[in-house]
């Protein structure tokens, strides 16, 4: 099946959509990958998930990515005499390291490691932002705060502190496990989520060797302070905009999410714009004006892929979900703007032989009108390196490497065929005319670029780039 559009779709799937059927149809409507989030799955409905998709992979004949979504560490409030207790602004409250609140003007959080963290003057936000304190000082197990925001505090909300970096690990035990059910089923893609420090990424990549890659959620103001660093250990990035939009001011966020995609992009690494996209239908067919502008600004933006959360995992309407933003991807990149915008958003290459021959297929496919590129590819860098310059002519990715189909599906543009390695510089070339033909991306007489690493089947040595006619040898 050829999706139309390079843009791709990650949907996650929950009670409104993880039976076989419901599955089948969001793939059908546009999903190209799947998230799994651990927040809201166990480890058995996890498996169950898992080949599901594997069994509708086998009968699509198309690689299908699969992307868990590791829940990371919860700061939460203890628990108030009654359930709740109000706030008022410019009250002076206690916040103490204790399960339950002493009294009134008492904030119960049961974590000493916030304690360890705070200092005068940084931010506590509740309840995703609802509530806002200013600490005024910090004892080893209390601190005194103002009330900036007030409101009613409820029993066991989240804690955000945006100007604190806690001495946590990103991954709590139960992220252990959950990590360990994921890399023995073979699942293509771990996120990380609560990332702080260029660490966090480097433990959990460690953990993984190799056996999945690696996404690190951009959901912290500490991380984009990093996020070069952070781009080092990372296989991509996703610019969560859900805590984000707590931890910063909302109209900070727009401006953000463009940097995190620029840098991800100059980086040659995929990245994903997730959160709210089109989240009036979770209850609605229809989404709104400004969400339509919302996921179309991350596609003309170049991102990779544009996620749905609980659109998809819990809404009323999953599939017609997919099927509106496959509509609006599809209907951006075919708008006379959206190649320029691209374009002059484009990096440099580096100054290596593999960027310098895939800025040269870039111009040489303009130039000559060529109908596709076609990378062969091992490891999945000539891929995406391909996908970096997002070209105009669709990108056939070749891979004798199932693991490697499947994670290069959340790559803009990175149409993935597995086939076996080529013998030789002429199976390689006929082989790649063929699929181009059989795969619907050419028809007979057209010219198509060609790029590969001689010796043929070495991972990372692109080197090559040819140009064949469909139909006839070059």
């Amino acid at each position: 099946m050829r999706r139309t559009r390079k843009t791709k779709i990650l949907a996650t799937l929950g009670p409104a959509s993880s039976s076989p059927e419901k599955i089948r149809a969001l793939f059908e409507a546009g999903a190209d990958v799947f998230r799994i989030n651990m927040s809201h799955t166990s480890r058995t409905a996890l498996a169950d998930i898992h080949g599901r998709l594997r069994a509708l992979e086998s009968e699509v004949k198309r690689p299908i990515g699969i992307l868990v979504d590791l829940q990371g560490p919860k700061i939460r409030l203890g628990t108030f005499g009654g359930g709740k207790a109000d706030i008022a602004v410019g009250a002076e409250v206690r916040l103490i390291r204790k399960v339950e609140a002493d009294g009134p003007g008492t904030i119960p959080i049961p974590h000493p490691e916030v304690f360890t963290a705070l200092t005068p003057g940084e931010q506590v936000l509740i309840d995703d932002g609802r509530l806002g304190l200013r600490i005024k000082s910090v004892g080893s197990d209390s601190a005194e705060a103002v009330v900036e925001q007030g409101g009613t505090l409820k029993d066991r909300k989240g804690v955000n502190l945006p100007d604190t970096e806690l001495p946590i690990a990103a991954m709590t035990p139960k992220d252990r496990s959950d990590l360990d059910s994921a890399l023995n089923l073979g699942v293509d893609w771990v996120a990380l989520s609560f990332v702080q420090r260029p660490e966090d990424v480097a433990e959990l990549r460690k953990v993984v060797a190799g056996r999945a890659a690696v996404l690190a959620k951009i959901e912290k103001p500490r991380a984009i302070e990093r996020l070069a660093d952070i781009l080092v250990f990372a296989d991509a990035l996703m610019v969560a905009r859900g805590d984000l939009g707590v931890e910063l001011p909302l109209e900070a966020v727009p401006g953000k999410q463009k940097f995190i995609t620029r840098e991800a992009r100059k980086a040659g690494k995929p990245v994903v714009v997730a959160t709210q996209m089109l989240e009036s239908m979770i209850q609605m067919p229809q989404p709104t004006r400004a969400e339509v502008s919302d996921v179309a600004t991350a596609v003309f933006e170049g991102a990779d892929a544009v996620m749905l959360s609980a659109e998809t995992a819990a809404g009323s309407y999953p599939v017609e979900a997919v099927a509106m933003m496959d509509k609006i991807a599809t209907k951006v990149e075919g708008d006379p703007l959206f190649q320029q915008i691209l374009d002059a958003q484009r990096s440099p290459p580096e100054e290596t032989t593999p960027d310098a021959i895939i800025a040269a297929v870039h111009e040489v496919t303009q130039t000559i009108h060529a109908r596709a590129i076609v990378s062969w590819t091992k490891s999945g860098s000539t891929g995406l390196r391909a996908a970096r310059q997002r070209p105009g002519a669709p990108i056939i990715a070749l891979t004798p490497i199932l693991a490697t189909a499947r994670r290069l599906a959340l790559a803009w543009g990175l149409h993935c065929v597995l086939t076996e390695d080529a013998h030789d510089l002429d199976d390689m070339v006929d082989r790649a005319a063929r699929i181009a033909l059989e795969e619907g991306f050419a028809e007979a007489g057209d010219r198509i670029v060609i790029t590969a690493g001689l010796p043929l089947g070495t991972p990372g040595a692109t080197n090559l780039l040819r140009v064949v006619f469909v139909g006839g040898k070059g």
